[in-house]
């Protein structure tokens, strides 16, 4: 590792991102090729920030196609929610905390340990003999995986120049389409050929590669600080919201629904509030504040994965209930998005003129209002075509805006916080599909989603269900321009 990285974890801004943050030539912003990404001073680094990634990828997609299988043969059908709440509940939890491990007991250390973790979770999964010790196994892997996506987003501004920043997302972008196509097929196809059982322990090999690489990528001379304790109070009530938030989706009573996500939602809001009230706080200070680039970004993080969540809960059914799609090729079309974000996301990459990449970050809910839009527009018209287009561009909305929304935050950030900021990136972005799907799962259930059938009202109910998360873009709109705004001295400016 080059002293340059050291001096990054270290605290000390580094000479890539001191040039980052002045006004820069447009040709010195994009020296950097895609190709730099393997060479020997970077290419392990890449291949453990993309392990990283796929590890939180590829088990998503392997839990959710296993679990039919897995009740099959151990029952417990009723608890298959909560392997989904349990586990986003532990990732999000532990994402908050990660910068603060970080600080205190080193980048490698927690790595390990938070893989450990995962390891150890997937394994009793794997070997479980009830619902309820999946659901353990799903806690452990939440918590696990939790830490390792924060820190490895931590951990790119510190193990990268600024120039390759943008390469690095567009790499990870790679990565979830993947996971996104293949993870499916390839659980299916382990556990129709084997069992259930290996679809999970496949995540073990990929675990300890993944700790071999941080063992030599994460050794830094990075300087531990001895912190104070972990805060209890902004964790319980974060717990809770986050418990309640998901929750909603679980309970029959629609009254019932809509008083645990607003409760939910007001917990996380209280969390916040006694988490700048901390002295050793979790969440940069300025968090969800709107009179910093950190503050309003953040926001941004947060609302863009609160609209697209709709799309997560309700694409793929739409696609079956009302244009009679089986599930293979309606899942196929689902990862359209997928694709669009990571070759919107490779294209963008090479933009190196600050006002450029503010408006990259500008267009991102532009196109996300758009897209949106579109999608509803499908399924009122029973258009197949708006569709298919209406995700494209949602998916453009991702490529185009987030790895520079990423760099623009984290190197907004104090040199202090810069952990912080970094790791919650990944961490909202969860929580924000996670408060999104039970928004949807509270509009689709009120409009008759569940019992909807292919008739014309159908597409009614669907366009409704759609058209609602545009209004999330509207402030995202306005949170975007703002946050580049305030951020004119942190992207690089064309001369």
């Amino acid at each position: 590792m080059t002293d340059t990285a050291t001096d990054s974890l270290a605290g000390t801004p580094t000479p890539a991102a001191a040039d980052s943050i002045r006004e820069a030539e447009p040709a010195a912003a994009d020296a950097g090729g895609w190709l730099d990404l393997l060479q020997p001073a970077h290419l392990a680094t890449t291949l453990m920030l993309s392990m990283g990634v796929a590890l939180f990828a590829f088990n998503g997609f392997f839990v959710s196609t296993v679990l039919p299988s897995a009740i099959a043969e151990i029952g417990g059908g009723h608890l298959i929610a909560w392997s989904v709440s349990l586990y986003l509940i532990g990732s999000i939890v532990a994402g908050v905390t990660a910068a603060q491990l970080k600080q205190r007991f080193g980048a490698r250390r927690v790595l390990v340990v938070a893989t450990v973790l995962f390891i150890v979770g997937t394994v009793v999964a794997a070997l479980a003999t009830s619902m309820e010790q999946v659901l353990l196994g799903r806690v452990a892997q939440g918590l696990g995986e939790g830490v390792v996506a924060a820190i490895c987003y931590a951990l790119i501004p510190a193990l990268f120049p600024a120039r390759l920043v943008p390469k690095v997302f567009g790499v990870e972008a790679l990565v979830w389409t993947c996971a996104s196509f293949g993870g499916p097929f390839a659980a299916g196809w382990l556990a129709e050929s084997f069992s259930w059982r290996i679809a999970f322990l496949i995540n073990v090999p990929f675990g300890l590669l993944f700790i071999l690489l941080a063992l030599f990528t994460a050794t830094t001379r990075e300087k531990v600080l001895e912190g104070s304790r972990m805060p209890v109070s902004p964790l319980l009530f974060l717990s809770l919201g986050m418990l309640m938030v998901l929750s909603s989706g679980i309970v029959g009573n629609a009254l019932l629904s809509a008083a645990l996500v607003f409760a939910g939602l007001a917990l996380l809001g209280f969390s916040v509030i006694r988490d700048r009230l901390s002295p050793s706080s979790l969440m940069p200070h300025s968090a969800f504040g709107l009179s910093s680039t950190v503050g309003t970004g953040l926001w941004l993080v947060l609302l863009m994965p609160v609209a697209q969540a709709t799309s997560s809960v309700y694409f793929v059914f739409g696609l079956q209930r009302g244009f009679g799609f089986g599930p293979m090729a309606a899942g196929g079309l689902g990862a359209v998005m997928a694709m669009s974000w990571s070759l919107v996301a490779v294209l963008v990459a090479h933009i190196g003129a600050g006002s450029a990449r503010r408006r990259s970050i500008e267009a991102g809910p532009i196109l996300q209002c758009g897209g949106m839009l579109l999608v509803a527009l499908g399924f009122h018209q029973g258009s197949l075509t708006l569709l298919i287009v209406g995700q494209i561009v949602v998916g453009a909305a991702f490529g185009a805006s987030w790895a520079f929304l990423s760099q623009m935050l984290m190197e907004a950030s104090e040199a202090k916080e810069r952990d912080k900021t970094s790791g919650l990136i990944p961490t909202l972005q969860s929580a924000g599909f996670a408060i999104g799907a039970a928004l949807a799962g509270l509009a689709g259930n009120s409009l008759g989603l569940a019992e909807a059938s292919s008739d014309g009202k159908t597409g009614v109910a669907f366009a409704a269900t759609f058209l609602i998360p545009v209004l999330w873009t509207i402030p995202a709109m306005l949170l975007a321009r703002r946050s580049t705004r305030l951020a004119r001295g942190v992207l690089p400016q064309s001369p």
